[in-house]
């Protein structure tokens, strides 16, 4: 078995003797190898964090407040032999705490599961072929290509670098980027110093390098101390933390109202002590809203796992409720808002303009000159623009399933797929002309430069990047015969704006040739030395779905801005074809870096597309953006979005292409890429949102009825109309049916027609307060009609006090029917029909109730008596009334808030 503990001290070795003791080569080892070496060493992933026991995360649950005051009354009720209500006191709690420790389970898979579908992905070597696998399928002894954003996925043995340099804070506490190499260093090198290693969980932040995997997930060093690692996210949120708090002061507040009642019914009134005692633990009960923190909860839950099925993951689950108050989205454009298969679709040379036929990465297509193909076994100008398309060029195309796919950038795939149409053959040419060196494309300087060697002693360096960056190097162009001729930037850059016009994202290619003793490529070589072959028009087609997406949010008030490093001209071409409110007016880095703050944020609110901008810029437009009182959404995937990313109010990385910094620094991660989750998180957000405030419209008003009724039998000195066991009951089985279904609620038709919500905006809004007073008086009404209706009758008292209970219950179920619907009319068959999870809910606690009602044996747990069939439909009718009143009362002030902002509207006009 390979030894990989770090005190084989890697760092000391040569390259060779790593080699040799890891049993591989610079080619990688074979498939085979890997999945037994998988098998030998595990998943390179680190343990789980540690969990409290099954006892005690099951007996956290009845640490708080309410659960104090009802283990206190259930210890005077057994010590009054009141053995009844001690037992649904109990059950009570028990059941709570169960919903409690279930959701807790769900909560922690809810979050393995996210952290296993953001596992780092790796770029591997195996049996000489570049590979893209998941970061735990590192084994010891893979060769992994790291690169700037990238985070090192295991601790590596560094083989080559180039300008590498990685942050590795985590382990050293340097908050300084430390350059790498690859010569061994002494034995007793403390662990900062040792410069030929790349740690796992580190963060490349400039070059590139390739190593070889010597420690994975435990072994690493970052397993030895993980401890000192951040803790799993929590699934807990402001507005959980606000209604806990909000929960323990009402709790707080009633307990105080109980105690008074009780002195002014035990001193005032001369109540029995055992009879009015039972009665304030059922108020307290009654109006505390025990589950409501842990319904909050369970809803933002289900949140998540709609949002991840829309390939929207939720990192950190306060997002979800800053989404559906989103009132701008700042969106890349390559794979976000197009598909990101690009393709070479027109070439520039000195005379000519060619067009380029073919889909996707598929190495198949004409190269049309007019209406004519261009013969390609004759010499012509394309062929040695796409021999430099090849040599500066990291990409690979491989087939897959009868697909075409790029192991790479998209862009450098769609420049081989050329290459191949241009009758280049990519692996010949390679072979042919060795990479010696290599100045890697970064966002600094826009560009990317190679140096080769054939083996006829003939050296070349091979230029590409963004044509202004280019054209700068250039002092001559190729010409049609071959020749070189002076560099004309005029024509050059007006052919750059034809083909950016087009919708075209445009490259320029150039070359040189240099002496064959030139081995190492520095940035003078390159500069105003170059000869420049032609320009490649790149096409990345919207994605249909964006297009749908950037409508809907258009229509939901949201407002989409695109941010892209491409050229004005292609932006704009891509802004109109996605249909972009202004996509007719842009803004450059340049212009970006010419605005102060408050210019800025003035011009911003006017343009809608943001083009050649630099990653930072995007702070400066967040930034600008929220001054605003604007809520902002951006997207993001390099390691330089991470300051824009994180503050943003909801920072988006993407899955595929971000990296793993932009990650760490984002809420949401898109699974794929695609702008249209980006509209589909919104509206789940939304969904959330209003899902929250049916729970808590639903829970305050019952609640607050429940306690009235206790509170004016007590307060006028009357009988009970409800028993404290059965509002024990009523409690028991609503609050775990009821207040629970609603977190399943389906998005509202009109959630994407409304305007995004301020961002202070309230839950216990003034409509809610007036909501609480009107429902719980209606029930207050309720209640005590049916009890006096059946006293007249002469019923018995058991009789009447179950006709209450039902009522109360029966109301409780219209209520809920009526939240709902709280933006539209619940007079509809959609509404009347429901979810299976509403249906469940009520037929569960129909059953109940018809269980306690006619069952002998519940009858005398719970003083209830048998109700005959036509004051059962005078209980319905009184649901039913409920409804209606409440409906009507909505829909009064819909019409009045309508009419005052039609008003208003034409008082600004």
């Amino acid at each position: 078995m390979l030894q990989t503990r770090p005190e084989k001290n890697w760092h000391s070795m040569s390259a060779d003797t790593v080699f040799s003791e890891l049993k591989t080569s610079m080619a990688g080892i074979s498939e085979d190898e890997a999945a037994l070496r998988l098998r030998t060493y595990g998943p390179n992933c680190l343990p789980a964090p540690a969990r409290k026991g099954f006892l005690r995360r099951f007996f956290s649950h009845f640490n708080n407040l309410l659960i104090y005051v009802l283990l206190g009354a259930a210890l005077i009720t057994g010590l009054l032999q009141h053995w009844v209500d001690t037992g649904v006191i109990l059950a009570v709690v028990i059941v709570n705490a169960i919903i409690g420790f279930a959701q807790e389970g769900k909560a922690e898979r809810a979050m393995d599961a996210i952290r296993h579908m953001l596992a780092p992905r790796a770029a591997v070597l195996r049996n000489n072929q570049r590979l893209t696998v998941e970061g735990e399928k590192l084994v010891p002894g893979d060769i992994v290509l790291i690169e700037a954003g990238d985070k090192v996925p295991a601790d590596l043995r560094l083989l080559k670098t180039h300008g590498l340099q990685v942050q590795e804070a985590i382990l050293t506490g340097e908050s300084i980027p430390v350059e790498k190499h690859t010569d061994p260093v002494n034995t007793d090198t403390p662990l900062g110093d040792r410069s030929c290693l790349a740690y796992s969980g580190t963060t490349v932040t400039n070059g590139q390098g390739v190593g070889i995997v010597v420690a994975t997930a435990a072994e690493t060093e970052i397993g030895h101390i993980s401890g000192m690692l951040a803790s799993v996210e929590t699934l807990t949120t402001p507005l959980v933390e606000q209604m806990g708090f909000f929960a323990k002061w009402l709790a707080l507040f009633i307990l105080a109202v109980a105690a008074l009642i009780f002195a002014f019914g035990l001193f005032v009134l001369q109540h029995n002590f055992n009879e009015l005692f039972m009665a304030i633990v059922g108020l307290s009960v009654a109006a505390i809203p025990a589950g409501l923190p842990a319904v909050l909860t369970i809803t933002l839950a289900v949140g998540a796992q709609a949002m991840a099925r829309r390939n929207a993951i939720v990192r950190r689950l306060p997002a979800i409720e800053t989404l559906g108050s989103v009132s701008v989205i700042c969106t890349d454009k390559t794979g976000t808002l197009t598909r990101n298969e690009m393709c070479v679709a027109t070439v520039v040379t000195g005379a000519q303009r060619y067009e380029v036929e073919g889909e996707g990465y598929e190495p198949r297509g004409e190269v049309m000159l007019g209406n004519a193909p261009v013969a390609m076994s004759a010499p012509n100008p394309l062929q040695e623009l796409a021999r430099v398309a090849v040599l500066c060029n990291d990409a690979e195309l491989r087939k897959e399933e009868g697909n075409w796919l790029v192991e790479g950038d998209p862009m450098e795939g769609a420049l081989l797929a050329f290459a191949a149409k241009a009758g280049m053959n990519s692996e010949e040419v390679r072979k042919l002309w060795t990479r010696t060196d290599i100045i890697p494309f970064d966002a600094q300087h826009k560009f990317m430069a190679s140096l080769n060697h054939n083996h006829e002693n003939h050296a070349l360096i091979a230029v590409k990047g963004a044509p202004e960056q280019v054209l700068a190097m250039c002092k001559t162009y190729r010409s049609e015969d071959g020749g070189c001729e002076p560099l004309m930037e005029t024509y050059w850059r007006q052919k750059t704006e034809e083909v950016a016009a087009l919708g075209q994202r445009v490259l320029a290619l150039a070359t040189k040739e240099v002496k064959p003793e030139h081995t190492v490529l520095e940035h003078s070589d390159v500069k105003g030395t170059m000869t420049l072959l032609g320009l490649v028009g790149l096409i990345d087609p919207p994605r249909q779905e964006a297009i749908t997406s950037v409508a809907e949010c258009r229509g939901a008030g949201i407002r989409v801005k695109m941010i892209t490093g491409d050229h004005v001209a292609t932006a704009k071409a891509i802004g109109q074809q996605i249909g972009l409110q202004r996509p007719n007016k842009a803004l450059t880095g340049v212009d970006i870096d010419n605005l102060n703050d408050a210019a800025l944020a003035a011009e911003v609110l006017k343009v809608d597309i943001f083009a050649r901008n630099r990653p930072e810029h995007k702070l400066r437009l967040v930034t600008a953006l929220q001054a605003h009182d604007m809520t902002v959404a951006m997207t993001g995937d390099g390691v330089n979005d991470a300051p824009a990313l994180k503050r943003a109010d909801v920072g988006i990385a993407m899955g595929r292409g971000g990296t793993e910094a932009a990650k760490e620094a984002s809420e949401l991660v898109l699974a794929d890429d695609n702008f249209a989750s980006i509209g589909a998180a919104v509206r789940e957000g939304r969904t959330v949102y209003d899902n929250i405030k049916k729970v808590i419209s639903w829970t305050l008003p019952t609640n607050a009825g429940e306690a009235s009724t206790i509170i004016v039998a007590l307060l006028f000195g009357m009988v009970l109309p409800i028993t404290p066991i059965q509002i024990l009951w009523v409690n028991l089985i609503t609050a775990v049916t009821l207040g629970i279904a609603l977190a399943f609620e389906p998005t509202e038709e009109n959630t994407m027609h409304r305007p995004p919500r301020l961002r202070d905006q309230p839950l216990l809004t003034s409509v809610l307060v007036w909501h609480i007073t009107l429902v719980s008086t209606l029930f207050l009404c309720g209640v005590f009609g049916i009890y006096t209706y059946a006293i007249q009758q002469h019923y018995s008292l058991e009789l009447a006090r179950t006709m209450a209970m039902n009522t109360l219950v029966v109301m409780e179920i219209f209520h809920l029917f009526f939240i709902r619907n709280m933006y539209g009319t619940s007079l509809t068959w959609k509404a009347v029909r429901g979810t299976k999870v509403v249906w469940m809910a009520v037929i569960m606690v129909t059953l109940g109730q018809f269980a306690i009602t006619y069952v002998p044996l519940l009858q005398e747990v719970f003083a209830t008596e048998a109700v005959p069939l036509f004051d059962g439909i005078l209980i319905v009718a009184i649901g039913v009334a409920l409804f209606a009143i409440i409906e009507i009362e909505k829909q009064m002030r819909i019409r009045l808030s309508r009419q005052t902002q039609s008003f208003t509207a034409r008082e600004n006009s």
